[in-house]
């Protein structure tokens, strides 16, 4: 493999969609950063540039990305329109629109997977719509190492740092970037990613049938094992990391992960999954957290 190529698939991307409030890039993109991302590119998804606060936004986005950099790092700035019949849509009015913002996004984050890039997907900005598909196509295309943000961001800064005026802040000025839990579906079942290249209905009903299939498998599980095994599955399905599971259960790490372990070769020999298929504690988590609110 080529230096060039070595690079390219160790980098991260920010993709991020964008409306009249530029803001919202930089500050997500300054905290992944001070986190100690290597964000070497962004992405701005968004509607027809026809809506002058979309094309206000773009503008103030390219004077913070001057020749390639970003904040004295190399960084590139690259538009991702959303495309319809070969033209950039002006918002998202029908079902037709919004499977066409569904397959552009879809496509967007193909791409980028193929390069073996690691994901960053920043939700806070242009329609409502457009992350809501967004994030549909992600839970498809996404490996574990990815991640969905949302920026919060206080009412007296959003006064303050309204429409691009200012596009840096401090900590003092409370915006948060929050992490937004996501199945990977594709991750855990190949074949769906095949179905992305078809279209979001298709693959809503089919995720439809997959999720209806997960209880007999759970009920399983549950059954096979013991009560305090139950208790740490039941931590890991509510979203507990293994250090949280231990202190919530009164129990050491080591005593977690021997559970943890236990109940993912059960898992294993339940979903037929092979034994070179990784497994941790966020399969628990996203098989089961609508399984142990019924039981």
């Amino acid at each position: 493999m080529s230096e060039n190529n070595t690079n390219r698939s160790s980098a991260a991307t920010l993709i991020a969609t964008l409306g009249g409030q530029p803001q919202v890039v930089t500050f997500t993109l300054d905290a992944l950063l001070a986190q100690g991302e290597q964000i070497s590119e962004v992405y701005l998804v968004h509607l027809s540039l026809e809506n002058p606060r979309t094309r206000q936004a773009l503008h103030r986005l390219q004077q913070e990305f001057l020749d390639d950099h970003y904040a004295g790092r190399r960084c590139r700035l690259r538009r991702a329109p959303i495309q319809s019949n070969g033209q950039t849509l002006t918002d998202i009015r029908t079902a037709a629109d919004a499977e066409a913002t569904w397959q552009s996004i879809r496509n967007l984050i193909a791409e980028l997977k193929n390069e073996g890039r690691k994901l960053h997907l920043g939700l806070s900005g242009g329609r409502r719509m457009m992350a809501l598909l967004a994030m549909s196509a992600a839970a498809l295309l996404f490996d574990h190492q990815d991640r969905i943000w949302h920026l919060y961001t206080p009412e007296e800064t959003l006064r303050r740092v309204k429409d691009g005026a200012v596009m840096h802040v401090t900590p003092a000025d409370g915006v948060q970037l929050v992490q937004t839990p996501i199945v990977p579906w594709g991750a855990y079942f190949p074949a769906l990613r095949m179905l992305a290249q078809t279209s979001m209905l298709t693959v809503q009903e089919q995720l439809r049938l997959f999720t209806a299939m997960e209880d007999p498998a759970c009920r399983q599980v549950w059954e096979r094992l013991s009560p305090r095994r139950r208790e740490v599955l039941r931590a890991f399905a509510e979203g507990k990391r293994p250090d949280e599971v231990a202190a919530a259960l009164s129990i050491s790490l080591s005593t977690v992960n021997t559970h943890k372990t236990a109940i993912l070769a059960e898992c294993r020999v339940t979903w037929g999954l092979p034994d070179d298929e990784p497994l941790d504690y966020r399969f628990l988590r996203e098989r089961f957290a609508r399984f142990v609110q019924q039981v």
